[in-house]
C-alpha cells in the first residue's frame, strides 16, 4: 500500500488528509503536489507507483503557462504591446483578413486559427516556424473577435512566432535563457538524455465499461462544435509502443502548447519566481501580469463546448474550473495537470498525475486541494 510522501507547513495538514485519503480511495492515484506561499514551500507532497518527487511528466495544458510568462516578459520590456497589430510584428499574419488581429486576441483563443485546412502534420508541429506559415496564410475559420474557441496546440505555434519575430530566438530559447535557467527551475520546453532518466510515462484514462476510445471522447462531433475537427489528429489511435515513441517525440519538440517537461516543484515555482521571487525579484511585473490575467472572453467555447474564462494565455477559474479567486490566473491541462497563482492568497500551485482521470481536464482531486488551500489562506491572513 503506497503512501503519501514528503512535507507540508503545521497550517496546511488538512491538505496531507485530504490526500491521505483520496490515495486509501484510489490505490491506483499517482500525483505530486506542491504549493507556495509568497516565497514559502508550504505543501511538498508525492504518492503512487514509480512517483518520486524529482519524476518530470508531460503536463499537457499546463505547458501553456511557459507561453504566458514568456510574453509577459517581452511586455515588460516593451518589446511586445498587448494592443497591438499581430502583423505589426509578423507582416505575413495579415494574409485573409487578419490585419486587424490585436496580440491580445490572438492570445485568448480568438483569431479563429485552432487550425488549418489541411490540418497541421506532427512534422509541421516540430518545425515551429512551417505550421506558423501555414496559420498565417489561413482564412480564419470565423471573424476574428466575434467569437473564441480553443487554439489547443495552435496557441503554442502562434506564441512561439511572436516570440521568435520579437526576440529573434524560439520560444524554447528564450523561456530557458530568460526564465527557466536564470532561476533553475524544474519546467523544462525540451526534453534532453539527462531528463529523460526521471521521466515517468502517462497512464490512459479509465472510465466504468474500460477504456476511453479516443475516436469520440473527449470531443464528440455535435452539432455547433469545432472539437472533433480541431483535434482529429490527437484522437489517432496507437498501439502502446507508438504511444510511447510519440510522447518522447513531443517531449524532444516541446510545443509549449501541450508538451513541456515538468515536476509539480516546477510548474509550482514557475509561478512563485514570475510573480512574488523566491530566489530574487519577480521575473514579470504585477502590472503586466494584472493585464494579462484581465478577463477577455468568457462563455461557451466555440471549440470544446464548455465554459471558459481566458485572459492572454492564462486560464482564470470558473464554476467547472475552480481553482480560486478572480484575480487567479494559470492553467490546467488535459491529463489533469494544473498550475495556477492566487493573488489573494499568494498561493502559487503545482500539480501532476499520472493517470488522466475522467473526464479529462483539470484532476478534481487537484481542484478539491486548491479549495482546501485558499480556505486555510484566506482564514489567515499574512502579516
Amino acid at each position: 500500500m503506497s503512501s503519501v510522501v514528503g512535507r507540508v507547513g503545521p497550517e496546511f495538514e488538512e491538505v496531507l488528509s485530504y490526500l491521505e485519503g483520496a490515495l486509501t480511495a484510489d490505490a491506483d492515484y499517482s500525483f505530486q503536489l506542491a504549493a507556495y506561499r509568497g516565497a514559502e514551500l508550504v505543501v511538498d507532497l508525492h504518492a503512487g507507483d514509480g512517483i518520486s518527487a524529482d519524476s518530470l511528466m508531460i503536463p499537457f495544458s499546463t505547458s501553456k503557462n511557459s507561453i504566458a510568462f514568456s510574453i509577459g516578459l517581452l511586455v515588460d520590456r516593451g518589446a511586445l504591446d498587448l494592443d497591438a497589430p499581430v502583423a505589426t510584428y509578423w507582416p505575413e499574419f495579415a494574409a485573409e483578413g487578419k490585419q486587424h488581429v490585436l496580440v491580445r486576441e490572438l492570445l485568448s483563443h480568438q483569431a479563429g486559427l485552432p487550425e488549418a485546412k489541411p490540418r497541421i502534420t506532427d512534422e509541421e508541429f516540430a518545425d515551429s516556424s512551417r505550421a506558423a506559415a501555414r496559420l498565417a496564410a489561413q482564412l480564419p475559420w470565423w471573424r476574428p473577435g466575434s467569437t473564441f474557441g480553443y487554439h489547443g496546440l495552435t496557441i503554442g505555434v502562434l506564441g512561439s512566432e511572436l516570440v521568435r519575430r520579437v526576440t529573434g530566438l524560439t520560444i524554447q530559447e528564450f523561456f530557458e535563457k530568460e526564465i527557466r535557467a536564470t532561476r533553475d527551475i524544474d519546467f523544462y520546453l525540451g526534453s534532453s538524455r539527462e531528463l529523460e532518466e526521471r521521466v515517468v510515462d502517462l497512464q490512459p484514462m479509465i472510465i466504468e465499461g474500460g477504456p476511453v476510445d479516443p475516436r469520440t471522447f473527449p470531443f464528440p462531433r455535435q452539432p455547433g462544435q469545432l472539437g472533433r475537427e480541431v483535434f482529429a489528429n490527437v484522437a489517432i489511435q496507437r498501439t502502446e509502443e507508438e504511444t510511447l515513441a510519440h510522447s518522447r517525440a513531443q517531449r524532444f519538440a516541446a510545443n509549449p502548447a501541450a508538451y513541456a517537461t515538468v515536476s509539480a516543484r516546477g510548474i509550482a515555482a514557475l509561478f512563485a519566481e514570475c510573480v512574488v521571487g523566491i530566489t530574487g525579484p519577480a521575473l514579470v511585473s504585477s502590472s503586466t501580469l494584472e493585464r494579462m490575467a484581465q478577463s477577455q472572453v468568457r462563455g461557451t467555447d466555440s471549440v470544446i463546448g464548455i465554459e471558459r474564462n481566458y485572459g492572454v494565455v492564462f486560464q482564470k477559474p470558473t464554476p467547472n474550473l475552480a481553482f480560486g479567486g478572480f484575480r487567479a490566473f494559470g492553467h490546467d491541462g488535459a491529463g489533469g495537470a494544473l498550475g495556477f497563482h492566487d493573488p489573494d492568497t499568494q498561493i502559487s500551485f503545482g500539480y501532476t498525475v499520472r493517470r488522466t482521470p475522467p473526464p479529462g481536464g483539470a484532476d478534481s482531486r487537484a481542484l478539491e486541494v486548491a479549495r482546501i488551500l485558499q480556505s486555510i489562506a484566506l482564514s489567515q491572513p499574512r502579516q
